[in-house]
């Protein structure tokens, strides 16, 4: 207990002062930088090595505030609505909770699109992101700026606490909680379950009450939320969606930076970026095990398998074209970033095998 709380003390040290080194630099700028989560989550960690680099190579001409929670905002739309009225400079969202705003971000959600990891870190370093960018600021009439799309738990999957799901055959009948969002409503449909919208808080209780059978989630938000002790005994490793995570900063605050605080602004977003790619990874191998360990079925499916739930949700992609503002113009930006991603791992591949 006494090395949890000296670690915890010299974290609480190191976020509240400036390191030695840009200590006396002379603060020009403060960002207030919020995530709707916990210390124990990758946005926080994607947070803290913000501020430290940002502080650090802007020798203290910008300071960083972080507020984790919902100190500054507790919903998605009315964080984003901060963001633009310039009460909060920084925000983490979901595609999910920025829907309501910027439909067209839900791409994110479409499934089976991005194959693994490695195609999808390629994917959201490059100019997709930037695509994506250029609409927001659009559609926000340039108040809101997307820096960087980064990871918040890995890939969903679904789970759920009746069978084990091996093909979408056995998603029949079954009812999986989902967010309020269309997209997810109509992955859900095509697979022949049925959707639930349901509030983050209230699932534990709605799993084990029936009103929910499934999800489809992450494992470190499966074991995060305890979620088996509620009877979610089942998971499939579809990794049928990237669980991107959104920043969004103030358009105003961050261009009235000089140039060479922009760059450190961007280079800070970078390094975000990578810490909250690498971390779900690191967590999800104790959630996988913790799983396992406490009865949890656990399924691969099969490239054959895999394939079938893909053609199963294929519709999908044809209603986000038709229903979604914007649908048509990011998907096909996505579609030739991935392929322009495979393309560009295929020939490493060869290089390396060979």
């Amino acid at each position: 207990m006494f090395k949890t709380l000296t670690k915890a003390a010299a974290l609480a040290t190191l976020l509240a002062a400036p390191i030695a080194g840009w200590a006396d630099g002379h603060q020009e700028f403060t960002i207030r930088a919020t995530a709707n989560s916990n210390e124990n989550d990758e946005d926080y960690d994607g947070l803290v090595v913000f501020k430290n680099f940002v502080e650090a190579a802007s020798n203290g001409r910008i300071g960083v505030e972080l507020f984790i929670g919902t100190q500054l905002c507790s919903t998605g739309a009315e964080c984003i609505e901060g963001v633009a009225e310039g009460s909060i400079d920084v925000y983490i969202s979901t595609s999910g909770g920025a829907a309501g705003i910027f439909p067209y971000v839900q791409v994110l959600d479409l499934p089976y699109l991005m194959a693994d990891d490695r195609v999808a870190e390629a994917v959201l370093t490059g100019d997709f992101t930037r695509k994506m960018r250029d609409m927001a600021l659009e559609t926000s009439d340039g108040a809101v700026r997307l820096m960087t799309i980064g990871n918040t738990g890995g890939w969903r999957n679904f789970a759920n606490t009746k069978r084990r799901v091996q093909a979408p055959g056995d998603m029949d009948g079954l009812k999986i909680r989902t967010v309020v969002a269309d997209l997810p409503q109509e992955l859900v449909r095509a697979l022949g379950a049925s959707p639930t919208p349901i509030p983050w808080p209230e699932l534990f209780t709605s799993f084990q009450t029936g009103v929910v059978e499934g999800s489809k989630n992450g494992i470190t938000d499966i074991m995060g939320m305890k979620f088996p002790d509620a009877g979610l005994q089942y998971v499939t490793l579809d990794g049928h969606a990237y669980m991107g995570a959104l920043w969004w900063m103030s358009n105003e605050r961050f261009m009235a930076m000089p140039m060479d605080l922009r760059k450190v602004v961007v280079d800070g977003f970078s390094q975000l970026q990578q810490a909250t790619f690498a971390s779900p990874k690191r967590k999800s191998i104790a959630a996988y095990e913790a799983f396992v360990a406490g009865g949890g079925d656990l399924y691969v499916p099969t490239p054959e398998e895999k394939a079938a739930f893909a053609a199963a949700a294929e519709p999908v992609q044809a209603w986000f074209r038709e229903n979604v503002d914007g649908g048509t113009e990011i998907l096909d930006a996505l579609i030739d970033a991935v392929a322009e991603a495979e393309a560009d791992l295929n020939a490493g591949y060869e290089k390396d095998l060979n």
